[in-house]
């Protein structure tokens, strides 16, 4: 059981019911030019979260919307968990805590006030992020914590946000696919081009508290990929935990509990988890579209090598 699974369903119930109040032009707001939720975060919220005071111990999953997010959470999650050794009595005082000082699931969701709160939580912090590095609070680039970013190839990326924006009762849904990759291409959605934000991360990539994992290796090797991100945030765990939280955080799994886990935000949250889908979607104009916006933007990088986008964005 993740620490924050009850506040997750409360959190996004009130905000389905919220969001049935609000005209579809009004369900997002922008902030330094990125569109973001209004029923979950606000422009308050944004500029208090530049006092956020990161610490050293801190755990930092970044990715944008879509890319495996829930996913790796959930693997971190388990892994920090095991590391820590948590009892079922610990557990139950952290669910309390992160309940009683309203702890939201992503660190950009909530009201200003959150972050003060966020300063009485007494253990090792796992914080979600769908931020790029430039609207990150400073703290968190100054400290020793350490952050995980994760990437997708763009191309599965935008279906799955396709499905998402238009099943997501606190987003404005769109007409036509042609109508959304447009919008996907422009960054006209909510938390922006994640073609910038590809870019963005892609400057930090030799940075020693930065580590890059993607959703496509996860995919390929789970265990393997979990045995890097336990080096890198000195998790210690033994050889038999890794099968065992891989077994636990299977998208088929994850996916039959969701309703237990997200309410009812599971439905719209796991869809296919797979690789490849884009294929269904993607015409041929707009499929050269994406290839020459990815070799403009990231061609011969770093983060582009490790995306493989030869393997998985080649029709």
């Amino acid at each position: 059981m993740s620490r924050n699974r009850e506040r997750v369903i409360e959190v996004v119930e009130n905000s389905f019911s919220q969001s049935e109040k609000i005209p579809p032009e009004d369900l997002m707001f922008s902030y330094r030019g990125i569109l973001y939720p209004t029923t979950l975060s606000s422009p308050e919220t944004l500029e208090a979260l530049k006092s956020f005071e990161a610490r050293s111990d801190d755990v930092i999953v970044a990715g944008y919307p879509k890319t495996g997010n829930n996913w790796l959470n959930e693997i971190v999650r388990e892994m920090e968990s095991t590391d820590a050794k948590y009892t079922e009595e610990e557990m139950e005082e952290i669910k309390n805590a992160e309940r009683k000082l309203e702890i939201f699931p992503c660190l950009e969701f909530g009201d200003p006030g959150a972050y003060e709160r966020m300063k009485k939580l007494p253990f090792r912090r796992i914080i979600i992020t769908h931020l790029p590095p430039h609207l990150l609070p400073p703290s968190i680039l100054q400290s020793k914590a350490k952050i995980l970013v994760l990437v997708r190839n763009p191309k599965d990326t935008a279906v799955s946000y396709y499905h998402f924006h238009n099943n997501m009762p606190l987003l404005p849904s769109f007409a036509s696919w042609d109508e959304y990759f447009s919008a996907f291409m422009n960054g006209k959605l909510a938390w922006g081009s994640y073609i910038d934000h590809l870019v963005e991360w892609n400057k930090y990539i030799d940075h020693e508290r930065i580590m890059v994992i993607s959703y496509e290796e996860l995919k390929e090797d789970q265990v393997l990929g979990m045995k890097r991100i336990a080096a890198f945030f000195g998790f210690s765990l033994c050889e038999e935990d890794f099968p065992r939280i891989a077994k636990k955080t299977s998208f088929q799994t994850m996916k039959e509990k969701s309703e237990e886990t997200h309410g009812k935000f599971g439905d719209i949250l796991f869809r296919k988890g797979v690789v490849g889908n884009w294929r269904d979607l993607f015409s041929k104009s707009q499929n050269e579209e994406m290839d020459q916006k990815f070799e403009d933007c990231l061609g011969g990088t770093k983060l582009a090598a490790k995306m493989k986008y030869d393997v998985y964005c080649k029709a």
